[in-house]
């Protein structure tokens, strides 16, 4: 295992652990507020309050198997293989980054360590 490899497993640990976090945040503070707010409101149709939360932690699952395809691809995958896995959880997480600098609009941890991942997806793809 090379520099490389490291830096894709630690960008997928990154990924992963930043996923945990925002899921148990977006439940937390959106989900389960929004839940309560629609629950009683006639007017939100019963698939909404069901799609609503399901939608709201897609971003969660979709970082969170990225980090684990990056771990994946550094141990068991070829260089090309590695490269499109990088490029697809790369732009997962800087859709991520971006989204969370321009929500937030100043330094935040979630846009923060995406851009950290984000570094080392570009740097362990380059040794390929």
């Amino acid at each position: 295992m090379n520099g490389h490899s490291v830096a894709l497993i630690v960008a997928g640990i990154i990924g992963s652990g930043v996923a945990v976090i925002h899921g148990l945040l977006t439940h937390r503070l959106m989900t389960a507020q929004w839940l309560r707010l629609a629950g009683g409101d006639a007017l939100v149709a019963a698939p909404v309050r069901r799609l609503v939360p399901a939608l709201l932690q897609f971003s969660t699952f979709n970082w969170l198997l990225g980090g684990l395809a990056l771990i994946a691809a550094a141990l068991w995958l070829g260089p090309e293989a590695r490269r499109v896995t990088g490029l697809l959880v790369g732009s997962s997480y800087l859709y991520g980054a971006i989204g969370n600098a321009w929500g937030v609009r100043g330094v935040h941890p979630g846009w923060v360590l995406y851009a950290i991942a984000l570094g080392l997806i570009a740097y362990g793809i380059a040794g390929d």
